[in-house]
């Protein structure tokens, strides 16, 4: 197959149909591009729909963890200081780390159990030091972490718990959706997510002062978005004035008007999306059964993925031969990819960054030497699902 050509079973495909062009057609037509009423009112459904207070968009999935993480630096309750380490999962996006070190704290490297491919709470636990803060737990390919745990570990240590939920729009553990155990949690909506607004991303949190802050981090740190009687810092009540205040040092992570107006048909469509990915998980996993030498991703009792893709990690005779099945998928058409950016501490930014790595990551480094995942949708693949089977059996 030629590297140009299209692939047979991608990695990500469009969820759009004639509503999205619509919704595009209906801003183009109103004349406002820019962040407004179409993403307000996407804000308010997205909250709705997670069962969270308030959502704050922004213009990406990175950009989330950054005004979350901001102003969660900024809250006067969490007291973080320059130098507070956050605990993180080693297989993440590289802006899950970024923005811890971005506002001076340090992020501690931890492992990752290698079945979930979620963060070890035993690990956490062990990690904990007397400058340890908060954890930031990832949702990895749909997956929920364990909640249950990470939440008892945070309230027996006094740590703030934050959720990088960006890949697993959807999910859910024991009724509750991703994303909304932590402080706050953070989405995505880039087209190979569960939902595409172009570029785009939101952030929820039931705290009143995380949310105004993330009003204002987004567009400046000014007081323009902010409320008259606010939490961050008070208005001068003089109109002019408040519009070009600013109090905190923000950003520019503003969302495009069409952005808002196409995240309000997709999330219309989000249970059905989801169910279609589900659908093809039990195919995945019930074919993948009898396929000896691959460790597949594994769902906590009580936990709803949303499967983003389908994770392999190859063991045995199978070990240390990824290229070989990458060359063997790429031939058939099949895209594959690393489990996300595999074990982050071995990446070359870690020079840069002012990062900490207190113990042996030896499941994130099988996970990054080993690897690999591909493609989930919304419709049916099973013709695709039994290919991969057999093309991976064949090697083993």
């Amino acid at each position: 197959m030629s590297p140009t050509a299209t692939p047979w079973y991608p990695l990500a495909t469009t969820t759009w149909d004639d509503a999205e062009y619509d919704a595009l057609q209906r801003v183009i037509a109103s004349g406002r591009f820019t962040m407004g009423p179409e993403v307000r009112a996407f804000e308010d459904e997205f909250a709705a729909f997670v069962g969270s207070r308030h959502a704050v968009m922004v213009n990406s999935g990175s950009s989330a963890n950054l005004a979350g993480m901001a102003a969660a630096f900024f809250a006067p309750e969490l007291n973080l200081q320059r130098g507070d380490e956050v605990i993180v999962p080693a297989v993440s996006w590289a802006t899950t780390y970024y923005p811890i070190s971005q506002m001076g704290l340090v992020p501690v490297l931890v492992d990752v159990d290698l079945d979930t491919l979620n963060i070890d709470p035993a690990a956490v636990r062990r990690a904990i030091t007397d400058r340890t803060r908060a954890v930031f737990a990832v949702n990895l390919l749909g997956n929920p972490a364990d909640y249950t745990e990470l939440q008892a570990i945070c309230q027996e240590h006094d740590l703030v718990l934050f959720e990088d939920n960006c890949e697993s729009l959807g999910a859910a553990l024991d009724g509750r959706q991703a994303g909304t155990f932590g402080a706050f949690g953070t989405f995505s909506c880039f087209f190979s997510h569960h939902i595409s607004t172009m570029e785009g991303g939101l952030v929820v949190t039931d705290d009143e002062f995380l949310y105004q802050a993330m009003l204002s981090l987004r567009a400046h740190g000014w007081t323009r978005e902010l409320p008259d009687d606010n939490l961050v810092f008070p208005k001068t009540g003089d109109r002019f004035d408040d519009l070009f205040r600013f109090v905190l040092p923000g950003y520019n992570l503003r969302p495009l008007e069409m952005s808002g107006a196409l995240g309000r048909q997709q999330l219309r469509k989000l249970p059905g999306l989801v169910q279609g990915r589900r659908d093809n998980a039990g195919t995945f996993r019930s074919l993948f059964e009898s396929v000896p030498n691959v460790r597949t991703q594994r769902v906590l009792p009580g936990a709803d993925s949303s499967w983003f893709g389908f994770s392999m990690i190859l063991e045995g005779p199978l070990a240390g031969r990824r290229s070989q099945l990458v060359a063997a998928l790429e031939a058939a058409g099949i895209e594959s990819r690393p489990i996300v950016a595999g074990n982050f501490a071995r990446n070359p930014v870690m020079a840069r960054l002012e990062a900490r790595v207190p113990f042996d990551l030896r499941n994130a480094d099988r996970i990054h030497d080993d690897g690999l995942f591909v493609g989930n949708h919304h419709y049916p693949i099973d013709e695709q699902l039994t290919a991969l089977a057999d093309i991976v059996r064949t090697l083993a």
